[in-house]
């Protein structure tokens, strides 16, 4: 048997069971049933107002009842436990019964409406509604609501949480339908919400922190690039954790390691605007050590050189200077 055929199987021989047991159990008050499959057996958990109808005397109702389930419905070593309900009126199987019994023995359906919400109400439920379907006044049929409090119709808190019991009652006309929804008691609903009481806190205080620290943390100090440099703010915050002689040693040592890093840089970094050859005698002029004969014989010749050139770029000058002027005089002429 496919899955989908197996469930539905299961659940029209529960419903089953479910009816057999409101037609033997009525007068015992039957107020729902359990059914699990064990492997000890079938477990049938029975809930009804008087046990003792359901039992029997010396448990001779009770073993009639499951020899005839067991041969009715195939089940497999049934085993039925009955408990007795502590709130009738919070039961919806137990308060459909009694509501269409009612309209049975004459009474008015606005007035057993009413009086059963009421009832269960009173029992602690956080909301009830019943339904009465059929021919409740007149030759036609007309549906009746009763509601108090409050009442889920869909979703998963309407399965776990609402309590639902169906009844009809036979009248004269024609039959009435009894459907009665509840809450019991304690329902955690999905949008309930506590208000929790306010905490005291009176005897805390906020811890204070001195304002030399704060000033410390927000300065930091900044390299030459703008950036703050965090080894510094990182040695700052460790020497002022430490005692006061501490930081002041490392803060000296700080200081120190700046002017190096500075001194450092403008000796290497060269002059804009003598470019190259001024930075070539400062750095001649700063040495103290005394110039070899080679050294300067080169200089000298490196000096002739360049007289040299100059000398035969003055010429060159001057001889273009003078064609373009035997040019312009000529064309004078």
């Amino acid at each position: 048997m496919a899955d989908e055929q197996q469930f539905i199987h299961d659940g029209l021989r529960r419903q089953q069971i479910d009816e057999f047991f409101a037609d033997e159990l009525g007068r015992a008050g039957y107020g729902g049933m359990e059914l699990a499959n064990t492997p000890m057996g079938t477990q049938i958990v029975l809930r009804a107002e008087k046990p003792g109808m359901v039992i029997g005397k010396g448990g001779r109702n009770i073993r009639n009842i499951t020899t005839e389930i067991e041969d009715r419905f195939g089940l497999e070593d049934p085993q039925i436990d009955v408990q007795e309900v502590d709130e009738p009126d919070l039961n919806g199987q137990i308060v459909a019964d009694r509501l269409a019994n009612a309209l049975e023995r004459g009474w008015y359906f606005r007035k057993a409406g009413h009086t059963t919400v009421d009832r269960i109400m009173d029992s602690g439920a956080l909301g009830a509604e019943i339904v009465l379907a059929g021919k409740v006044t007149g030759a036609r049929s007309r549906v009746a609501k009763f509601n108090r409090g409050y009442i889920k119709h869909n979703g998963e808190p309407a399965d776990a949480l609402v309590d639902r019991g169906d009844g009809v009652a036979v009248m004269k006309l024609g039959t009435i339908g009894v459907t009665v929804k509840l809450i019991r008691p304690g329902a955690d609903l999905p949008d309930d919400f506590r208000i929790m009481q306010d905490a005291d806190i009176s005897g805390l205080e906020p811890e204070e922190v001195p304002g030399d620290e704060v000033s410390d943390l927000l300065e930091e100090p900044e390299t030459e690039d703008g950036e703050p440099d965090l080894e510094a703010g990182s040695e700052s915050e460790t020497a002022e954790a430490d005692s006061p002689a501490e930081a002041a040693d490392a803060a000296e040592e700080i200081v120190e390691e700046a002017v190096e890093v500075d001194t450092g840089e403008s000796a290497s970094a060269p002059d804009a605007e003598g470019g190259p050859e001024a930075a070539e005698p400062e750095a001649a002029g700063s040495e103290s050590e005394p110039v070899s004969e080679d050294a300067a014989a080169e200089a000298e010749d490196l000096m002739a050189e360049m007289e040299a050139t100059e000398a035969e770029i003055e010429a060159e000058e001057s001889n273009s200077d003078a064609e373009s002027a035997g040019g312009d005089s000529e064309e004078g002429e």
